[in-house]
């Protein structure tokens, strides 16, 4: 049986103090108990994975509804706890080979080994015949530094060939962009964007081990797979016709055929280049079968008491990878119970904590549990399009993605240091519990663009999202690294991510949400808006939407 840890006590009880008018945060109650019997249901075998659109999200969905009722809190979108996310399933099987012509030669590259592309539209058929090729650097378009890959190109109907990250990591420029740290602009997902906007054919990344932060066996995982999307359909929305990546060796065989080498590419990150077309042409094709669908957010609020138009969000996802193929043991359900039960279950803790406070907290807080993060952040992505509550009177996304399931840790990390006054207020109130915030150590990887908080940054709404800590109570960093490069190398997005009641004590967890439930507390009441920091490519978002707010 799991002992009950109780946040904010130094000895485990039931009874509440007060502190003047307000209940004192000592006696907000986190239950253990609570958090593990919500996180083992919903990774159990019966929820099948949590992979949208199967049975498992009809019973996560309605469980959570259940539970966020059981604890207080109130239907978050009108009279119901649900958000409609019209999706899309996309299926490609692309061609075998891609033909390349070239003034040098002409060739095939192989599917898979050389290259792999998907599409994002829902067209039965993509093709490119003879599309022009065009080296567009690193596919950026960056006022605020000045940086404009796109300057004087005209790439409509043509496919581009970009770099991955961003020119700051290449050139070990330390003025350029945010030099190491990686931007989103470094984010391979915005590279697909802005060629689209650029009216491309086509975006094909150049993979680097080290620049991408993981190998290319990783994306070979996508040839001739399946993948979410929004539904989009009646809305204007820009998408290449044919995105992917090439393996560097490709990319050399590329410029080899435009009598070119390699030492383009590191041209790219000096200011000032221009991008060039390469009088390279592809063709190949890809057979493409859609399947639309809805999935569903789960919202829900504890309404505030003298500001209710005014709103804190906490949120995490509720999907994970649902069956797929068995490990060695057999085993084919893709449980997630550290990614994302376990945080999923955190909502639900914050909800009974916020309902319990007396006085009730002065915003409305709302837990919104999205679907499809694992399928590339889609139902906070919807919820950002059509947010239920004005993304202007909406003060703070904190955003929760899997929790600390053993020992206390005296470290919380901050990801995307640097961003928001957010991890500010998460210093200060780490600081009154006898706790340090510390950065990511791989900030090169851009794991604030990886989650869901993104979407939220992405409309100019300052974003907290931490990562457990290493600095394990008593037992010091070097233990706390060995478990986290455990859980990745063995049970990252594998069926073993399973609950475990022998070794999972949920002390870090308790502690780390009992600091997230400070973080928000104090957001609820205070007159001052977090911003975004200087040199935040998120700020002038932020800004606009303030301005426009005022002027109404």
């Amino acid at each position: 049986m799991i002992t009950t840890v109780c946040s904010f006590v130094v000895a485990c009880r039931q009874n509440t103090e007060t502190a003047g008018d307000n209940q004192s945060v000592s006696a907000i109650l986190f239950s253990a108990d609570s958090l593990a019997k919500n996180i083992a249901i919903l990774a159990s075998d019966e929820f099948q994975g949590r992979m949208p659109f199967t049975e498992g999200e009809t019973k996560t969905i309605n469980y959570l509804k259940a539970q966020f009722a059981a604890v207080g809190a109130e239907p978050g979108n009108g009279d119901s706890y649900f958000q409609d996310v019209p999706m899309v399933n996309i299926s490609t099987k692309a061609a075998p080979t891609m033909q390349v012509q070239g003034p040098k030669g002409s060739f095939q590259l192989k599917g898979y080994d050389d290259y792999v592309i998907w599409t994002n539209k829902a067209d039965p058929a993509i093709t490119l015949d003879k599309a022009e090729l065009v080296f567009a650097g690193y596919g950026v378009v960056a006022p605020e530094y000045n940086w404009n890959d796109y300057a004087g190109l005209d790439v409509k109907g043509k496919v581009v060939l970009v770099l991955v990250n961003d020119p700051g990591y290449s050139s070990g420029d330390s003025t350029l962009f945010k030099g190491k740290t990686m931007t989103y602009y470094g984010r391979w997902t915005y590279k697909f964007e802005e060629a689209a906007r650029q009216g491309a054919k086509g975006c094909l990344i150049v993979h680097n081990t080290e620049a991408a932060s993981y190998p290319f066996s990783v994306v070979q995982n996508n040839w001739n797979g399946s993948r979410l999307q929004l539904d989009n359909r009646g809305k204007n929305v820009p998408n290449c016709d044919v995105i992917g990546w090439v393996s560097e060796p490709t990319a050399n065989k590329l410029l080899s055929a435009a009598g070119l080498s390699m030492a383009l590419l590191d041209k790219a990150k000096q200011r000032g280049f221009k991008s060039v077309p390469l009088n390279v042409y592809l063709s190949t094709s890809m057979q493409v079968k859609a399947t639309y669908d809805k999935s569903h957010n789960v919202i829900a609020k504890i309404p505030g008491s003298t500001r209710p138009d005014e709103y804190v969000i906490y949120s995490a996802h509720w999907d994970h990878l649902g069956v797929g193929k068995p490990d060695e043991t057999g085993d084919s359900i893709y449980n997630g119970a550290i990614d994302n039960a376990s945080a999923t279950a955190g909502l639900i803790e914050l909800a009974r904590a916020f309902n319990n406070m007396q006085p009730k907290p002065e915003r409305t807080i709302v837990f919104l549990a999205v679907t499809a993060e694992e399928q590339g952040l889609w139902g906070s992505a919807y919820y950002a399009l059509n947010p239920v509550y004005p993304l202007a009177k909406t003060v703070a996304n904190i955003n929760m993605d899997g929790l600390n399931a053993f020992d206390k840790t005296k470290d919380i990390i901050v990801v995307g240091s640097g961003q928001s006054e957010l991890e500010d207020i998460l210093n200060e109130e780490a600081r009154k519990n006898g706790r340090y915030i510390t950065v990511e150590t791989h900030p090169e990887a851009g794991y604030y663009y990886r989650s869901d908080h993104f979407n939220f940054a992405k409309v100019g709404v300052p974003a907290l999202y931490t990562e457990t800590g290493v600095d394990v109570e008593g037992k010091g960093k070097e233990y706390g690294e060995k478990l986290a490069d455990e859980y990745r190398e063995k049970h990252y997005h594998r069926p073993s991510d399973e609950y475990d009641p022998k070794t999972w004590t949920l002390a870090g967890a308790i502690e780390d949400l009992k600091l997230m439930f400070q973080v928000g507390k104090r957001l609820a009441a205070g007159d001052q808006l977090p911003q975004w920091k200087q040199g935040s490519e998120f700020k002038a978002i932020r800004d606009k939407s303030l301005a426009t707010k005022q002027q109404q």
